[in-house]
């Protein structure tokens, strides 16, 4: 049949429209007040970072093991804070007394902060830098003084060091090589460069050359895998893609996570299927930009109906700027397997709004 998915490629097109569909659909249908929007939020942030933390005490007590949850749900927990920061702020211009609020959400924050630090740098970096994309979009869209002054900048430059310097520190007081942010960066050094060789003279337009990738004579030269949904979702539909188990994902990782996602995307599905996903960002990003001066004007003219989506647009659009930042451009795990449909699912957040602001 021809809606049956023939490869990767097929699978994640025929999965991204159907979510955005979806959320399209159920996100104009539900009632979205400020109140319930922070409150869901608070809910899922709250959760999240239980999760986190399990997942952070694996790496000290064995048996708990670990399932690296901030690469899936990383962008999630970023987008509710932002959200719930943003409700703050239009509380707060409302004269809502939210101080009590405000003081717990910056200890959550800094609760992810170290909880996701101590899992993962990367998610680290895509913590960092969409609180400051947050923090630059709420400025904008509220016409907000900047919270990011020079000594601020410093003093923020200053803590990232010092939590990079303590997780080394740490890492060889307790003799646990895979705290320290040195061996991941001396990992990279020394695996980038092959992994990136390997793509640039092997990328066609369309996929890379046969037999370039791990699969040797059986790869067809096109979604061989590298790039692809939760191996949990393809089985759970029958589909007999190629798929990397157990000991292979050291073969994957050597795309998957030695490089950005844009020479993952490139090398598994060619240079015309890069392109299109960078013109996808760009309008996502761009119409993101377009709904919240409509949001904003609509705030400014007195319609508060539209107050918790708005609050919720500026997270989503954080977080899928920085995901999308994070993944195309710093590491490809962050835009593959299961976070793959985080990131799906954020644009479907932004696009969503397309049609409350025609309708409203």
């Amino acid at each position: 049949m021809v809606l049956i998915a023939q490869n990767n490629l097929q699978f994640i097109l025929e999965i991204a429209v159907l979510m955005q569909l979806g959320i399209i659909i159920f996100f104009n249908l539900l009632p979205l007040s400020l109140s319930l929007v922070v409150f869901l939020s608070l809910v899922v942030a709250v959760l999240l970072t239980f999760l986190f933390g399990i997942d952070t005490l694996g790496l000290f007590i064995h048996g708990l093991g670990f399932h690296e949850f901030t690469h899936t749900y990383g962008p999630i927990v970023l987008m509710v804070i932002v959200t719930v920061w943003t409700g703050i702020v239009i509380m707060q211009k409302a004269r809502i007394n939210v101080q009590n609020l405000k003081v717990y959400l910056v200890f959550l924050m800094i609760l992810i902060t170290i909880v996701g630090g101590l899992m993962h740098r990367d998610f680290l970096f895509l913590w960092l830098t969409g609180l400051f994309i947050g923090f630059f979009i709420l400025s904008k869209s509220f016409r907000q003084k900047s919270v990011f002054t020079v000594r601020r900048i410093i003093f923020a430059s200053g803590i990232v060091l010092f939590s990079f310097a303590s997780l080394e520190i740490l890492s060889r007081l307790l003799n646990m090589s895979i705290l320290s942010p040195m061996l991941r960066i001396d990992r990279l050094l020394h695996n980038a460069l092959p992994s990136l060789q390997t793509v640039i003279k092997n990328t066609t337009l369309y996929g890379h050359i046969p037999g370039s990738s791990y699969w040797g004579s059986e790869d067809m030269g096109s979604s061989s895998g590298y790039i692809a949904l939760p191996i949990t979702l393809i089985i759970l539909f029958g589909l007999p893609f190629q798929v990397f188990y157990g000991v292979l994902t050291t073969k994957k990782d050597a795309i998957d996570y030695f490089l950005p996602g844009i020479f993952g995307v490139s090398f598994d599905f060619g240079y015309i299927a890069l392109i299109l996903l960078l013109v996808w960002c760009v309008f996502v990003i761009v119409m993101g930009f377009q709904i919240l001066k409509e949001y904003r004007k609509k705030r400014e003219n007195g319609n508060r109906t539209l107050l918790g989506r708005e609050a919720l647009l500026v997270g989503s659009l954080t977080a899928f700027i920085a995901q999308a930042i994070n993944g195309l451009f710093i590491m490809n795990r962050e835009i593959n397997g299961t976070a793959l449909v985080t990131f799906i699912f954020l644009s479907g957040m932004v696009i969503a709004h397309l049609l409350v602001v025609k309708n409203k």
